[in-house]
């Protein structure tokens, strides 16, 4: 009896051990984010107050006459994450569907393991090899059939340098796609074998079971892991800093250079000497911060309507 009541005690004291530890760390990671987010608004009050709202709807950016505003940032951000998420989403759920329901596994596993290294590379190598190897090939091949195919379209239209916002946007795809398919090929391999079985013994062919099986099981997971990569793309810097062009300007052509909220603050960071500059560039990390906050909102949002709409099921 003495032995179980120093068991349960033992126990206890674990799991209060670990509640403790739960909480503390739930409460810094609130408290670091807070901070961040407290020394933002503080270091840019600046130009908050000088630009107020119409800094998120200029697009000049001048260092010169000290006029700021963070629209073409804005639109290059964007621009960039939703041509790589376009590209990467679907290559990344086809290439996790090959490896876990199709491939042999010898291959399954090569294929893996050059994947999980696509994703140690450091991102100022895709740099790099994106301007002195892609962007050739952009300009060359690339540029000029979508110019010529699809040029009625004004994003085909412009001049076909090989860096701008195309080819960052793809450089951006080949980055995020490891990330996704590596956590999508994951829950495939989770989905259960009895699930799979059931639906072939029903006389399902691979494509519904794949669509109506593994996918369905998997689905908040298989979102989950396409907003990682949606963080990846919106704050990657120096590969996107290669090959944008760097241009403080919106056009409707993908192949004219501009800007993102990262490659701004990595060029010009160091250069800002004036307060107001200063501050400009530290609102426009306040925008990136807010910006990605709120795709994170969105993405649970949408991950519980998923599960309301499915029945729980998710």
């Amino acid at each position: 009896m003495k032995k179980n009541k120093t068991e349960c005690s033992s126990l206890s004291f674990s799991d209060t051990i670990f509640k403790s530890i739960s909480i503390i760390s739930v409460c810094l990671t609130f408290i670091i984010v807070t901070g961040i987010f407290v020394q933002l608004v503080w270091n840019s009050r600046e130009s908050i107050e000088k630009f107020g709202f119409s800094f998120l709807f200029t697009q000049q950016w001048n260092p010169v006459t000290s006029v700021f505003g963070a629209a073409s940032s804005i639109y290059g951000t964007l621009a960039t994450t939703v041509i790589a998420m376009a590209i990467a989403v679907p290559l990344s759920i086809l290439v996790a569907l090959f490896l876990s329901e199709l491939a042999h596994p010898l291959i399954s596993k090569f294929v893996g393991i050059c994947i999980e290294l696509l994703a140690a590379i450091p991102s100022i190598i895709y740099g790099m090899w994106g301007l002195f190897v892609f962007a050739p090939v952009m300009s060359k091949t690339l540029q000029p059939f979508l110019q010529k195919n699809f040029g009625f379209l004004k994003i085909f239209n412009g001049h076909k340098i090989g860096i701008g916002v195309l080819t960052a946007g793809i450089i951006l795809a080949v980055m995020v796609l490891p990330f996704i398919t590596s956590v999508v090929c994951d829950v495939f391999k989770m989905v259960p074998n009895v699930l799979k079985e059931s639906a072939y013994g029903m006389g399902s062919t691979t494509w519904e079971v794949t669509h109506k099986v593994t996918i369905r099981y998997g689905l908040s997971s298989i979102v989950g892991a396409c907003f990682l990569g949606l963080g990846r793309a919106l704050g990657e810097t120096m590969a996107v800093t290669f090959v944008i062009g760097n241009r403080h300007k919106i056009s409707a052509s993908l192949f004219d250079a501009g800007n993102t909220i990262a490659s701004t603050l990595a060029n010009e960071f160091a250069e800002a000497s004036e307060p107001l500059y200063l501050s400009s560039l530290i609102e426009l990390g306040l925008v990136l911060f807010v910006l990605t906050f709120i795709m994170q909102v969105l993405a649970q949002f949408w991950l519980a309507k998923m599960k309301k709409s499915f029945g729980g099921g998710l």
